[in-house]
């Protein structure tokens, strides 16, 4: 079982695109996105220094655009990912990459949207000095007390002993000179306090663009690092995509629904590391290869012929989306919805699916008529797994 990950800020480099512009038609691609975001995506990856690459309206397009265009190389017809990968999840800004590569939104769309995100969230950060620090080891309760204290946000909970802090930068020296038992901090290259308050002007921004933008339901299992939980209503991937400018990421959730699922291969498209690192502690048993360059390419065509498991996801790619509603996460099934034939309105909830932690609510974005329970009362369920087939109402 193989999921495909997109790493998020900060895992650029100076020059980590030159290996990739050597392969047929990858700069043709880049160019065109590069006009769709406003800026030479080619020269950013390529020529620009550290400083400029950090600057969150350039850092962001370019990761999510470099992350497009190097998927394409990991299927020579895109149909082909959706047969054949488990999952996509992306951390912080690579969500947007995952999201158009399960075909939520389209490429241009994507690079729309991530274009006003940098814009948006620069000049929440140029409002006051910000950052975010890593803070490695220690007791997890004891970390996240000691960030709070200080007056923090715990932003990234990225599992695998590592919690990203971020807030004011006399905060964050503050934690450094007070740091939590046992636990070391270090300074991120990145220019704001993402995904907490210090954010919240961005949101409003986002929300407007989103209003106008059209989606469609994902075709592959989204693994969102919000909760870890399993996300199919394209409108509701874009509604969290909106809304995780100003909330933590919990990519340690993600990784435990992975372990859910029972991945057994996961592949980090460019600019690779980050994510993988943290699978390796993380999932043990899980193969794992951070696509840094082409001469990686071998050893992910490989994972994909061992890991990808053809027609194992037909039920939620080959069936019409707009009937099937899916489980978010792992745990036991409560039906509360009526037997088939039976109507249910616009947003109404028609089952429950509760975990060791909590209840999630499975609703039915369009309403309509129930046209066949795939599950019983009380089954046990793995995340993305159909539990009601449900034709929509035709207003």
């Amino acid at each position: 079982m193989l999921v495909i990950v997109c790493p998020g800020q900060g895992s650029q480099t100076p020059g980590f695109l030159s290996p990739w512009l050597e392969l047929p038609g990858f700069r043709d691609r880049l160019q065109w996105l590069s006009a769709v975001a406003g800026m030479d995506l080619v020269a950013h990856g390529t020529e620009s220094d550290a400083e400029t690459i950090k600057d969150t309206a350039v850092a962001q397009p370019l990761i999510v655009g470099a992350g497009l265009v190097s998927l394409l190389s990991l299927f020579e017809h895109p149909a082909d990912g959706f047969r054949l990968v488990a999952a996509g999840a992306g951390h912080s800004v690579g969500e947007i990459t995952a999201a158009a590569a399960a075909g939520v939104m389209t490429a241009e769309q994507a690079m729309v949207f991530v274009r006003e995100r940098g814009h948006a969230m620069a000049e929440a950060s140029a409002v006051r000095p910000t950052g975010m620090s890593a803070v490695l080891g220690g007791d997890p309760e004891q970390v996240v007390a000691t960030i709070e204290r200080h007056g923090l946000t715990p932003a990234n909970m990225n599992g695998a002993g590592q919690v990203v802090a971020a807030g004011t930068l006399e905060q964050l020296a503050a934690l450094k000179d007070d740091p939590p038992a046992k636990a070391r901090v270090i300074p991120l290259k990145v220019a704001g306090a993402f995904h907490t308050e210090h954010m919240a002007p961005a949101v409003d921004v986002l929300a407007g663009y989103a209003r106008a933008i059209s989606t469609h339901d994902a075709r592959t299992r989204l693994v969102s690092n919000r909760d870890g939980a399993v996300v199919h209503s394209g409108r509701a991937m874009l509604t969290r995509l909106v809304e995780q400018v100003r909330n933590p990421v919990r990519w340690d959730l993600t990784m435990q629904t992975f372990a859910d699922l029972g991945v057994t291969g996961l592949i980090e498209i460019p600019p690779a590391g980050t994510l993988v690192g943290l699978a390796k502690r993380a999932l043990p048993g899980v193969e794992t290869l951070a696509l840094k360059s082409p001469e990686d390419l071998p050893a992910a065509h490989r994972m994909i012929r061992e890991h990808g498991q053809p027609g194992q996801y037909g039920s939620i790619v080959d069936q019409p989306t707009w009937r099937l509603l899916i489980a978010p996460v792992k745990g036991t099934v409560n039906v509360e919805a009526s037997a088939p034939g039976a109507t249910v309105a616009p947003g109404s909830v028609v089952a429950t699916v509760s975990t060791l932690r909590d209840t999630h609510e499975v609703s039915a974005p369009h309403g309509g008529q129930v046209l066949e329970w795939l599950v019983e009362d009380g089954d046990p369920v793995s995340p993305g797994q159909p539990l009601l087939r449900l034709h929509p109402s035709e207003s």
